[in-house]
């Protein structure tokens, strides 16, 4: 079977310090989804999340063309997810002043599969934070998560919230700004993602999650930043909160059926014209 459809990317700009390392792959309706990961280049550089496996030598490229892999203090985890850690053992031993920086809930569902360096690691749980040198990292939990232990970040410096599996969306191309996603799309991809990424939604009370979401929007936010979606920036970042609160209660967007996959199928053997 092929691999989906990779579009060339390059590091992207969400503040003059912080970094999207962006990866976007095709889905069937020709648009794109991402699988993002974000760099802090500070006192002491970070890198937030490695990717997917998939891209090892796209992200590779990246990362280190924002940063000297010698000058990585932080490899910070959000999640266990596999498109959250795909280059982590790459990134560990490129950066080997650096140390891991996930939890006991990361390090136990990984035990057994994934090999992790206890004499480099810390752990950090929601309400703690991490300190940069020139700013702090506080663990939160972010609106939307379908891992247990997801924690996403803020930088009390950039101001720049990772959101990591949240306000997921689709987008038309090599585009990074949620500004610059036709209205359309974006609607349709953000009710659509997050309903599947988050199924929970259905059966939560709306006012108590909005009472959740309310701690993380209330941040003095400059930018967002996700795993799944393009970057955030002023009235966007409350309209995304917005339609994240809109989901609670309500049923997810129905799931492509078994058609895709015969699409998909006949698209990867169709031999090569």
């Amino acid at each position: 079977m092929n691999t989906p459809e990779i579009l060339p990317t390059r590091p992207h700009p969400v503040t003059d310090d912080t970094w999207l390392i962006p990866t976007l792959a095709a889905e069937p309706s020709g648009a794109f989804i991402g699988v993002h990961s974000l760099v802090i280049r500070g006192a002491q550089p970070a890198l937030i999340d490695t990717g997917s496996l998939l891209v090892r030598d796209a992200w590779l490229e990246q990362v280190t063309a924002i940063v000297d892999p010698a000058d990585v203090r932080w490899i910070v985890l959000s999640h266990d997810d596999h498109d959250h850690i795909g280059n982590l053992d790459a990134a560990l031993e490129l950066c080997p002043n650096a140390t891991l920086i996930a939890s006991f809930s990361i390090t136990a569902r990984l035990a057994g599969d994934v090999p992790l360096p206890l004499e480099r690691m810390r752990w950090l749980e929601v309400g703690a934070s991490l300190d940069l040198g020139d700013r702090t990292l506080p663990a939160v939990r972010p609106p939307m998560f379908d891992s247990p232990t997801t924690r996403g970040f803020y930088d009390s410096t950039s101001r720049v919230l990772w959101a990591v599996d949240s306000f997921g969306a689709l987008v038309q191309g090599a585009v990074h700004e949620a500004a610059d996603v036709p209205a359309d799309l974006w609607e349709g991809g953000f009710a659509a993602l997050n309903s599947w990424n988050t199924p929970w939604l259905e059966w939560v009370d709306p006012a108590r999650f909005a009472a959740h979401v309310a701690p993380t929007a209330a941040l003095p936010l400059a930018a967002v930043a996700s795993a799944h979606g393009p970057v955030l920036r002023g009235d966007g970042i409350a309209d995304a909160f917005r339609r994240t609160i809109d989901l609670a209660g309500q049923p997810p967007v129905p799931m492509p059926g078994p058609e895709l996959l015969d699409v998909m199928v006949s698209a990867a053997l169709a031999p090569a014209a």
